[in-house]
């Protein structure tokens, strides 16, 4: 069973990979994922199980270190909350996309790092505690600023109630978090344990997440699809670049650049696309940009990870 779940997390992209296709080929395959049960919305409490998850694998130490690595910490999360945004904003205009896909590439570009960036990290040889420290930090935070800078990048475009997303990001985010974090201080032994099987169940749930946002937006994927790929491939490249340059500008070792730049291009596209449905619900193809960016960071991540590790 161990071995089952190595290889899940081992080849996740290729998991979503199939996902993807399987959504296309069969939209209502994943349908459920977006409804509701008993009020509570499915897409969220998928999102907070992958969240529990990494609870899970912190530490108080992890965010002790924020305070041994000020610098990386420092350039780290300024870059995730001026940086990632404002090139989603910048693109959204360069580009001339419609109010909804506007909307969810914004918020692709202010939600905090995804979960996965640890991983591409230490398959990259960076520093991995840097790169946990870094996500910790910018999850934690959030609730106040993903809300904040979403409100003064398209405020002006659409009305949304920058509270009840505070609010919402309280619930899904910190709140899981908040329990796996609490368990793994009260039973260390059996959280180790579950580091064997957790990854894997976070993939499996994040695809699901995807799929269910792919299948119900299949027609408008496929009519409007190159624009939204073209963006959010340049958002991750644009995104990979800049955290290069700041860790170089920053004076940091070859570990903590790589780890800066991965951690900058990944996102917690979950997030993003559970935003978009819960507060933006007219506008059903602002989920779309967080699954795309979901599939491609995966799948860029994992060959960037191999070229950095043998070449850099």
């Amino acid at each position: 069973m161990k071995r089952i779940f190595k290889l899940v997390e081992k080849y996740f992209f290729i998991i979503i990979l199939l996902a993807v296709g399987i959504s296309l080929l069969y939209p209502n395959s994943f349908a459920w994922v977006l409804s509701e049960y008993s009020g509570i919305n499915i897409i969220n409490l998928l999102l907070s199980i992958v969240l529990f998850t990494m609870g899970t694998t912190l530490k108080v130490d992890d965010f002790i270190n924020v305070f041994k690595n000020p610098k990386e910490i420092a350039a780290g999360i300024s870059a995730q909350y001026i940086i990632m945004p404002l090139i989603a904003f910048c693109l959204a205009s360069a580009f001339s996309l419609d109010t909804a896909l506007t909307v969810g590439i914004i918020l692709v570009g202010t939600v905090p790092g995804g979960t996965a960036s640890d991983v591409i990290t230490f398959l990259a040889k960076g520093d991995v505690a840097l790169s946990v420290s870094l996500t910790a930090v910018s999850t934690v935070i959030s609730p106040i600023l993903t809300p904040l800078i979403t409100l003064l990048l398209i405020g002006n475009q659409i009305q949304f109630n920058p509270v009840d997303m505070f609010i919402s990001i309280v619930e899904i985010v910190i709140v899981p978090i908040a329990i796996g974090l609490t368990l793994n201080y009260k039973f260390p032994d059996f959280c180790e344990k579950l580091k064997d099987y957790l990854p894997a169940i976070s993939s499996i749930v994040i695809c699901l997440i995807v799929a269910g946002v792919i299948g119900a937006n299949k027609q408008a994927i496929l009519t409007s699809s190159m624009i939204i790929i073209v963006v959010i491939v340049l958002q991750y490249f644009i995104a990979m670049g800049l955290g290069f340059a700041i860790g170089r500008l920053v004076g940091m070792g070859r570990k903590q650049i790589i780890t800066v730049a991965i951690e900058l291009a990944f996102q917690n596209s979950g997030l993003s696309t559970s935003l978009a449905k819960t507060h933006f619900p007219s506008l059903s193809q602002a989920t779309v940009p967080g699954a795309l960016y979901s599939v491609w960071q995966n799948f860029a991540g994992s060959i960037l990870a191999y070229i950095f590790r043998r070449y850099l």
